[in-house]
Order: structure tokens, then C-alpha cells, then sequence
């Protein structure tokens, strides 16, 4: 009899969740981002998209990741130059040459900057290239460019724009976004972004100038670089496969974020050299890049398509607050806050008929 219990209280915790009659209750983040309408997405343009083309795994896999490229008025200049060096193929052949634990995946030419792989030449770099300050990892935005932020007490509206949609007036009803990092923090287009207040910029947010910056969230991809004053020319791309790391916000230039297929890049074997670095002796874990492209320079057959949820929608303003207070039946406690980092703009697909 006792065995018989066992047997039966191991094959009930073995049970997957989809098979136990979940009680009624709120709606999850992912049941409202399903019923959102179909005018609360934007469709991402081509001419920001970026697809990479790595070599097939060991099974014979294809391996395809899809980036949104930063739209203005973020890090343009890192990201012209992104634009020219696909468009120069200068990215074809290169490698995934590091990959930290809970940190980054980086790729580029093998030998620069890289002195533990071994490689001794370096890939010249295509004419036209911009060289950007440190000043522009971040922007002084105005309130038109952020309609409404979060800031300690939790969602508040901008001067201008007035109340957003779903606010209310009870600062209790509203979730907690407390940031170590920012004044407050908000999304541009479907970026997480920190806000900063102070100083002589050349614009305003209501009555204050106002620095916005992207924030390294989990799927950003940043520009690698060498010592100050260089910010990187966008040969070298890195994206966060850990806890973001907030510390580098405002040091190095974030471009972007992956859309799709970051598995293939999450899963690559760790290296063992300094930072994470691929050595001379780990040459057979670089995974090969076969190409990057601009997506608008492919074939309409060949383009990714894919719509983010509007972060100005009746539908966004649901889900954040959902994720950051989770009602739906396997919680307990709703947490009454979240990380701007944990709450990750919703992205899909589009698949053509």
C-alpha cells in the first residue's frame, strides 16, 4: 500500500501543468497579449531588421537570428554603420568568438582584440564608417518622443500627452517600477528605455530636460569596444544572454535587440579564456556567420515579418501591469512591482498565407 501511495504522489508531481484543471482567475500576461486587436501592433519595417545566417548545427540545422535594429533617436550612428558593414558583406565569415556565463555572446573578427585566439590578421573595414562621442549613448528627448514614463511611485503621464491610456489616479492601483539606474524608466517604440532629469539640455520633457537612454535588458545587442574615448564602430556585436547588466548602460551603445533565434546563440558552448573568450585551443567551438543582411535587401519571400505590441495600447498598459501584479491562478502573491527589464515588449511573427 505504501508503494502504491508513493507511486502515485511521484506521477502527480510529474504531471505538466497543462494537465491539472487550472481554477478560474485574472487573465495571464500571455492571454492578454493573445487577445490584443490587430491595430494595437506595429509592423517592424524591413529596413530594420537584420538577419543573421550561422553556420548549421552538428544535426544539420539551419540557424537563423532576426534583429531589430534601433530606431531613432537612439544610437543612429552605430547603426548607419551596421547598415553599411551588412551591405559591404564585411560581416560574412566572421565568428561568434566569445560567449560569458550569464553575461554575453559577442561576435566579430576573430582577430581583433582578441589576443588569446591565436589569429594575428584583422578584416579591414569598409570606407564610410562613422565615429560617434560618448555622448551619444544617450539623447535628450522631450515629452513628445516619450508620452508617459514610470517612475518610482509607478506610472505617471507626461506634461503634454496627459493621462495615458488605462491610468489611474490612485497611485496604489499602480504597479511599483522602482530603478536604481533612473529617474524613471519608459519604452521608445517597443525599447526599454531610462529617463534622467537635469541638467542644460537642448530639450524638454514638460518643464526639465530630460536624457533617455536604451537599458541592457536580456536580447540587446550592444557594440563591443576597446578603451575610452573608443565607442566601437558596430563591427563588433554583443547581445546579453544573462541578468542585464544596468552597469553598462550609458558606457557602451545599444543598437538593437533580438527578435528571433535567440536560442541558437544562448546555447553556445562557454569559452574558457578571459571574459568568456574563445582560445587558440577552443578555434572549433567559433561558430561561423555565413551572413548578415539587411532584411529590405532580400526578396519579399525571403523577408522576416514581425509586429511588436504597441507600448501606447489599451492592451500594453494591461500587460505590464500583470506582469509586474500576477493574479492568474498558479500565483499567490501578486509582487506589486517589476523590473522594466521584466517586462519585455511583445513580439510576433507574422507568417504569410
Amino acid at each position: 500500500m505504501r508503494h502504491a501511495l508513493l507511486a502515485a504522489a511521484t506521477l502527480a508531481l510529474t504531471l505538466p501543468a497543462s494537465a491539472q484543471e487550472a481554477p478560474e482567475g485574472a487573465p495571464s500576461p500571455n492571454q492578454i497579449v493573445d487577445a490584443a486587436s490587430a491595430e494595437e501592433w506595429v509592423v517592424i519595417p524591413p529596413e530594420d531588421l537584420l538577419v543573421m545566417t550561422l553556420a548549421p548545427d552538428a544535426e544539420g540545422n539551419e540557424r537563423e537570428v532576426v534583429i531589430q535594429l534601433m530606431p531613432a533617436p537612439f544610437s543612429q550612428g552605430w547603426v548607419s554603420n551596421i547598415k553599411t558593414l551588412a551591405r559591404a558583406k564585411w560581416y560574412d565569415g566572421i565568428t561568434v568568438n566569445r560567449v560569458q556565463d550569464n553575461y554575453v555572446v559577442q561576435w566579430g573578427d576573430p582577430g581583433h582584440d582578441n589576443p588569446e585566439s591565436g589569429e594575428t590578421e584583422t578584416k579591414p573595414l569598409p570606407e564610410g564608417l562613422k565615429v560617434m562621442g560618448e555622448d551619444e549613448y544617450f539623447t535628450w528627448v522631450s515629452d513628445q518622443q516619450i508620452p508617459w514614463m514610470w517612475s518610482v511611485t509607478g506610472r505617471i503621464a507626461s506634461r503634454s500627452a496627459g493621462t495615458p491610456p488605462g491610468f489611474q489616479i490612485n497611485p496604489t492601483a499602480v504597479p511599483r517600477f522602482s530603478d536604481p539606474y533612473t529617474s524613471a524608466v519608459s519604452y521608445s517604440g517597443s525599447f526599454p528605455v531610462g529617463l534622467w532629469f537635469g541638467g542644460d539640455g537642448p530639450a524638454s520633457f514638460g518643464s526639465l530636460p530630460a536624457k533617455a537612454w536604451p537599458v541592457h535588458c536580456y536580447g540587446m545587442v550592444g557594440v563591443g569596444r576597446s578603451y575610452s574615448p573608443d565607442t566601437g564602430s558596430g563591427a563588433e556585436l554583443y547581445t546579453v544572454i544573462g541578468h542585464a547588466p544596468r552597469h553598462l548602460d550609458r558606457n557602451i551603445a545599444l543598437v538593437g535587440r533580438i527578435v528571433h533565434g535567440m536560442e541558437h546563440l544562448s546555447s553556445l558552448p562557454r569559452g574558457s579564456g578571459a571574459l568568456g573568450f574563445y582560445t587558440e585551443e577552443e578555434a572549433d567551438k567559433r561558430t561561423p556567420i555565413l551572413s548578415i543582411r539587411v532584411a529590405a535587401d532580400l526578396s519579399e519571400e525571403e523577408q522576416p515579418q514581425f509586429e511588436y505590441l504597441s507600448t501606447e495600447s489599451e492592451s500594453f498598459v494591461a500587460y505590464t501591469e500583470a506582469r509586474a501584479n500576477r493574479r492568474d491562478p498558479f500565483f499567490i502573491v501578486p509582487a506589486g512591482g517589476a523590473d522594466i527589464c521584466n517586462i519585455p515588449v511583445p513580439i510576433r511573427e507574422v507568417v504569410p498565407e
